[in-house]
């Protein structure tokens, strides 16, 4: 009887919870499969997603491979992300307090880096009407102070709202610091005022003359996310004069050519743009006299020729001793191959290995990095490289054989001249657009760095 009595009980209570989750019926109301309909169709959020699918932003492996790194998780992680943004975390190089050597500072909390980009990355506010006011604003579109000077240069997109400085924030140039003394960042104005200057003397690497420079790396250089800089016209080593730039800079928005309607695996939520002119003669400025990919456009198949062109020039004259500096790679993107044991965690999620992002950007398909020898990233170099430089850092994790195989390769010495070359030449290559995205700033830049150089 007791059992009988507590199981009606149960049964009373569990009617009170059903009734009180389910709530009154307003005659007028909807229920929230209903609700939920109104953005998730096939015509609205349910599309989005499924081009997002096609994104960089949705496959890229560094969300896991980052997640944790405090440095690298703002810009690829979502919880990383939103952390510095909400925070106002600063770009600025400075000493910490404890520290004696000068760091970046625009870093997120270790709990916090982690997360793949998602929807709510960059639209904060979903599901909290739901309704279609929840997809703005985007989670920032304050100017970025950059982190390639310490955040001493904004860039500052006021087109469309702001909307394409939110991209800019985490497609933007790193820092150079130097490898001696306190490890400031390197000044770009004294590369282009003093180009005979050297830069490093690799045959004694360790001379206090080097004080002010970086022991240069496989490594070294811009890092990708190079294209914000160019856009905005700012973040090169500016040799000579004649700086300006394209309308783009100024009338254009990232979201113009990148977001135009969807074609193929291009626009949308996609945000791939080459080839996808619609934005650019239909709903933007070229509708008079429309772009084309044909080897007749001058606004797209000239200006990236003649980039190309710069690039190779640059490219060939950066040889010393007969060795290129640039590393030049074979693999393109489309024809990666897959290592299922690459994952450190032990799982066999398919990465990507070997692959050169840029290949075809230049004749030669330099990938932008240097040409060092780097016993974990450029053991061999390539079937084009056939001779590296010798690292100046060598590690004592190295084995025995990879120093001793190191000290066979011939010293790196560099002027200003030929470092500014190839910081300028890692920021045009890495900007991916062959000029598009900014046409007068890419191509003065390269003209004057082709210039400047032996």
């Amino acid at each position: 009887m007791k059992n009988l009595l507590k199981l009606l009980t149960l049964f009373t209570i569990a009617g009170f919870l059903v009734t009180a989750c389910e709530g009154p019926m307003g005659p007028a109301g909807k229920d929230a499969n209903e609700t939920c309909k109104q953005c998730h169709n096939t015509g609205g959020v349910d599309s989005v997603f499924t081009m997002y699918y096609l994104s960089k932003h949705s496959y890229g492996e560094t969300p896991v491979s980052e997640a944790g790194s405090t440095g690298c998780a703002p810009c690829h992680t979502s919880e990383g992300f939103k952390y510095v943004v909400a925070n106002k975390t600063p770009a600025a190089f400075s000493i910490a307090a404890g520290t004696t050597n000068y760091a970046s500072q625009y870093v997120c909390s270790s709990s916090t880096g982690y997360g793949e980009f998602s929807c709510g990355t960059c639209h904060p506010n979903l599901h909290s009407t739901y309704t279609d006011a929840d997809f703005m604003p985007v989670t920032t579109t304050a100017g970025v102070p950059m982190l390639l000077n310490g955040g001493t240069k904004t860039i500052d997109l006021t087109q469309d709202g702001g909307k394409s400085n939110l991209c800019v924030k985490c497609h933007q140039p790193r820092p150079l610091a130097r490898s001696f003394g306190d490890k400031n960042i390197i000044d770009y104005a004294a590369l282009a005022s003093s180009p005979t200057t050297v830069f490093f003397d690799g045959t004694n690497p360790n001379a206090t003359t080097n004080v002010n420079t970086i022991k240069p790396t496989y490594r070294t250089g811009t890092h990708y996310g190079t294209a914000g800089a160019i856009y905005a016209g700012k973040g090169g080593v500016e040799f000579g004069t004649g700086y300006t730039n394209s309308a783009h800079t100024s009338v254009a928005s990232c979201e113009d050519c990148h977001m135009s309607p969807i074609t193929g695996k291009t626009g949308g939520h996609t945000f791939f743009a080459r080839g996808n002119f619609t934005g650019c003669n239909v709903t933007g400025c070229h509708s008079a006299n429309p772009i084309s990919a044909s080897t007749t456009s001058s606004y797209w198949a000239g200006t990236r020729n003649q980039v190309k062109s710069l690039l190779d020039q640059i490219g060939a004259k950066l040889k010393i001793g007969g060795v290129e500096l640039m590393s030049r790679n074979g693999n393109s993107a489309e024809n990666y191959y897959i290592d299922l044991d690459a994952n450190k965690d032990g799982s066999v999620e398919p990465v990507l290995v070997g692959v050169n992002l840029w290949y075809g950007i230049t004749t030669n398909n330099y990938d932008g990095y240097l040409n060092i020898y780097d016993p974990a990233s450029n053991a061999s170099g390539s079937i084009y490289n056939t001779t590296m430089f010798q690292n100046p850092s060598p590690s004592t994790s190295w084995t025995a054989g990879q120093t001793a195989y190191n000290l066979t390769l011939p010293k790196l010495s560099l002027t200003n001249a030929q470092m500014g070359a190839a910081i300028n030449f890692m920021l045009c290559v890495r900007d991916y657009s062959l000029g598009i995205h900014n046409t007068k700033y890419t191509v003065t830049l390269l003209t004057n760095t082709l210039a400047a150089l032996p």
